[in-house]
């Protein structure tokens, strides 16, 4: 029994929606790095169960023997997330981290009894919605434990509710991304979140992670969306956000995004929803270098005048992904920016005027709607690709980070400097602004590499000098990406011992068994 939409073990998303590399593109990897055919180790096995028989029968006697997963096709699919070091591990046939046993909740209720069982049982659970976590977030600290439980939500998926005078919805954890625009859209609305794992994760993930969608500058982060949460605890259940605003001491709902399944496991999200937009139009710019996009990027916000969807990549990445050299010069390709403009025709029409008119005045050209359109039709396809390169013997992987405007610059040159030197001679280091604000902007890396004979050191190293580099220029080590167990240490740094000591007593209230995503976040 599996979910639907499942992913492939060793690889991203669905293997039948991947292509092989262009013969044109395969031309330019093996000029650059060469050619190194990466079998995958076939017929891995997860390690037998350690879970006792009493521990399986009290799970089994919550959700029922049919909702109690011990084989191993279900638990190698629970292993890991879909990390470059995930997917490396996987290939190389190490399953060692699956969970002792799937177990599938019907609705809230069944989740508090198997938090008690949990607890009796000395097991630590680990709450899963489509298995997207880039940061090492569903890999439990297992050594003080009898077994891990992976808590996987995939029958809680209804659209619980509809208030369209307030325009919010109350969504269960467990619906996929695609599932959740779905059911909105019978009612004419959307949530507007998409970020590149939206084609599998899950609307808990979502609100666990603090996710982040392309369509942020118009929709907002997903934090942002949240107006209300309940939370299975160890220590009970709470629902959190009752009004669209209020004083009543600090908002506990922040307490909850962005915990990654370590306070507690999200059983419901209600979120603001807007209109189904009429009309979604994409363009693309170019300008002459990162800084005056930048600069562009930075003008748009503070003046309030902020399309859909805006991106900024550097001149690196944009000679490598232009979709069309000869329509902005191949010589000098400068740096592309996507807008995207969704909504009511008129409201469209008026905001791309004024968008665009700024732009020009800034010195931006109007390339039109075809990098647009590339762009928004291949949105969701980057770890496609970086499966084809990982198949090549090419090291590909990403990672982000956020600060204020006046420190773009020294970020992006530190963190860039950090991964060039630490990855070696012929390696490439792409940039693009993701995501922006009024006071600040996120950056968004990508490295390829090749691959050496232990490729997790190798990208290790660079990981670690690269978020160094972040702390050391007072930014945060992750803007959407979330801490899992790959971020702990910086994320430490980042907010000092006394934040440590509080999300420890916070921890130490709501689950002091430690049965919750132990060796994550704190």
């Amino acid at each position: 029994m599996t979910t639907q939409n499942e992913m492939h073990p060793q690889r991203w998303g669905d293997p039948a929606a991947a292509s092989a590399l262009p013969e044109s593109a395969r031309g330019l990897i093996e000029l650059v790095f060469g050619i190194d055919e990466k079998p995958s180790a076939q017929g891995a096995v997860p390690p037998e169960p350690v879970i006792g028989a009493d521990g399986v029968a009290a799970l089994a006697a919550v959700v029922g023997d049919e909702h109690v997963l011990l084989d191993d096709a279900t638990r190698a699919l629970r292993t890991r997330g879909k990390s470059t070091p995930d997917l490396l591990r996987a290939r190389a046939g190490d399953l060692g981290d699956a969970p002792d046993v799937v177990v599938r909740p019907a609705d809230q209720g069944e989740i508090e009894r198997l938090l008690a069982v949990a607890v009796a049982h000395n097991l630590a659970v680990v709450p899963f919605g489509g298995g997207t976590s880039v940061t090492g977030g569903l890999v439990a600290a297992r050594a003080a434990y009898d077994g891990v439980v992976s808590l996987d939500l995939v029958r809680m998926k209804a659209l619980v509710s509809v208030d369209r005078e307030s325009m919010t919805a109350t969504l269960e954890p467990g619906l996929r991304g695609p599932e959740a625009e779905a059911l909105l859209s019978e009612h004419g609305l959307t949530l507007g979140h998409y970020p590149q794992s939206f084609q599998y994760a899950s609307i808990g993930g979502f609100a666990a992670t603090r996710s982040s969608g392309q369509s942020s500058a118009g929709y907002g982060r997903f934090d942002a969306l949240v107006v209300g949460l309940s939370v299975v605890t160890p220590s009970g259940t709470i629902s959190a956000g009752s009004a669209p605003a209020s004083a009543a001491g600090p908002d506990l709902r922040q307490v909850f995004l962005g915990s990654e399944g370590t306070l507690g496991v999200i059983t419901s999200v209600t979120v603001r929803v807007r209109e189904l937009p009429a009309v979604k139009e994409y363009v693309g710019w170019r300008w002459p270098s990162f800084d005056a996009g930048a600069a562009a990027m930075r003008t748009l916000a503070q003046a309030g005048l902020l399309p859909t969807v805006i991106r900024l990549s550097d001149e690196a990445e944009t000679a490598i992904n232009l979709a069309d050299p000869s329509a902005i010069g191949q010589d000098n390709p400068g740096c592309l920016m996507i807008t995207g403009f969704e909504g009511a025709p008129s409201a469209v029409a008026a905001r791309r005027r004024a968008v665009s008119a700024l732009l020009i005045e800034l010195g931006g050209v109007d390339l039109g709607e075809e990098p647009g359109e590339k762009w928004a039709h291949g949105r969701f396809d980057a770890p496609y690709l970086r499966d084809s390169l990982l198949d090549v013997g090419v090291l590909v992987e990403t990672l982000e980070t956020a600060t204020f405007w006046s420190n773009r610059a020294r970020l992006y040159a530190d963190v860039k400097a950090a991964l060039e030197t630490s990855l070696g001679e012929g390696s490439i280091v792409l940039c693009h602004i993701s995501h922006v604000y009024e006071t600040g902007c996120s950056l968004y890396f990508t490295i390829a590499a090749k691959e050496q004979d232990d490729p997790l050191a190798q990208w290790s190293v660079a990981k670690a000098a690269a978020s160094d580099a972040m702390i050391a220029a007072g930014a945060t080590i992750t803007h959407h990406h979330a801490v899992g167990t790959d971020h702990k240490p910086w994320f430490a740094q980042e907010i000092g011992p006394v934040g440590v000591q509080v999300l420890r007593a916070i921890k130490s209230s709501l689950d002091p068994a430690g049965v919750l995503n132990p060796g994550v976040l704190v």
